[in-house]
């Protein structure tokens, strides 16, 4: 099995040319982001995607809607989140870009588990309508925004696929998840996609994961992601796919009253890729194409 990491579009800037060039100088297979509204843009995307021959992973959130368009409306029923991803896959398939497959932020935190079986369960008939395969994000404000909410879903829809942010969940949890081994027992087998990003009892993002105080919190996300690889070799994966996503927008932590970010984000997506290359090699006891981007030096250069 390989492994093929993707570079989030989230904070990246409004120079996509730029970004797709340095992802693919540093290694990177693709880039994983939402369509853009704009037919420029996306026409932008699609042609820095092409001209530097890169995969992409498409995103669609539902349920949201204006400037905060990611945050589910509460009102917002099961049937108004399928009318927008149902919007959204058939933009996709308008598209001049052909994602390998749709990251989803669906559904709504405060349904009951019937409301999020019903919309999951629809969400999958729609997706294999438009011969998309889709794979639903473990994030806040949504259905699978914990451990045991996950569980419960994932035992009634056993074929749901699942992104995995564990970040968010140890947020919720207020702890290291390992503690939920029946959650994680359960929703490893349903894995198709990584988003890897450290979390820790505080927060959705460490300030640095090569942090000594952090370390502990690297390593239970690396445990948690080599039994994703695992399975996923178990299952027949020929590839495995991982997207660095650590971000901006209030998960980058800044000094005080300054307020300027530290580290750079890109940097430090980089160093989270070049990671888990070699996490992967040397967990899965497999070389592959020596990595484009920075220095290997644990410290890296994202220390001040």
């Amino acid at each position: 099995m390989q492994l093929h990491l993707f570079r989030t579009l989230w904070g990246h800037g409004d120079d996509i040319h730029r970004t797709a060039a340095e992802a693919a100088a540093a290694g990177f297979e693709g880039l994983e982001g939402s369509l853009p509204s704009d037919p420029h843009d996306a026409a932008a995307l699609a042609e820095a995607i092409a001209t530097n021959d890169l995969a992409c992973i498409g995103e669609i959130c539902t349920g949201g809607e204006g400037d905060e368009w990611w945050i589910p409306r509460r009102s917002a029923t099961v049937r108004d989140h399928l009318r927008t991803l149902e919007a959204g896959l058939a933009a996709w398939e308008e598209s001049p870009i052909d994602p390998r497959f749709i990251n989803c932020m669906g559904g709504l935190d405060a349904w009951s588990l019937s409301e999020s079986v019903d919309f999951f369960g629809a969400a999958m008939a729609l997706a294999a309508r438009f011969g998309r395969t889709i794979s639903f994000e473990t994030h806040r404000s949504r259905p699978l925004y914990a451990p045991w909410t996950t569980l419960a879903i994932v035992r009634q829809l056993p074929a749901l696929r699942i992104t995995a942010d564990f970040s968010h969940w140890c947020v919720v949890a207020e702890r290291l998840i390992d503690s939920e081994e029946e959650a994680l027992a359960t929703v490893i087998p349903c894995v198709h996609h990584v988003q890897a990003r450290v979390g820790y009892p505080q927060g959705p993002q460490v300030s640095h994961p090569a942090a000594p105080a952090y370390r502990h919190c690297l390593e239970a996300h690396q445990r948690w992601w080599e039994r994703i690889w695992r399975s996923q070799a178990a299952r027949g994966y020929a590839v495995s796919t991982m997207t660095p996503e650590f971000g901006p927008n209030g998960y980058l932590q800044s000094t005080p009253y300054a307020g300027e970010p530290e580290p750079e984000l890109w940097a430090l997506n980089q160093w989270m890729g070049q990671t888990e290359r070699d996490h992967f090699e040397s967990s899965m006891g497999v070389v592959l194409t020596p990595f484009a981007g920075t220095s290997r030096s644990p410290a890296l250069s994202l220390h001040p």
